[in-house]
């Protein structure tokens, strides 16, 4: 996905909105993608499997989720 991808509909993709529970996320605004809260990157829906549920933000991978959790729990 890159900053040229449109949905079906032709418009530009745009950043989905996600409520994250601890099994799941629940969209509150469709899109196709949410951003990584560590780096920015733009992580598919169907590719998300990293976020924390207590701070509400979504993770590109076990890296950042990681440096994130050290980043609240040192």
């Amino acid at each position: 996905m890159n900053a040229h991808d449109r949905d079906l509909s032709g418009k530009p993709a745009e950043l989905a909105v996600l409520h994250y529970g601890d099994g799941d996320f629940v969209v509150l605004k469709p899109g196709r993608f949410v951003a990584c809260a560590v780096t920015g990157v733009r992580i598919p829906l169907e590719a998300l499997r990293y976020w924390s549920p207590a701070l509400q933000e979504a993770y590109a991978g076990p890296t950042e989720a990681y440096a994130r959790w050290k980043e609240h729990n040192s």
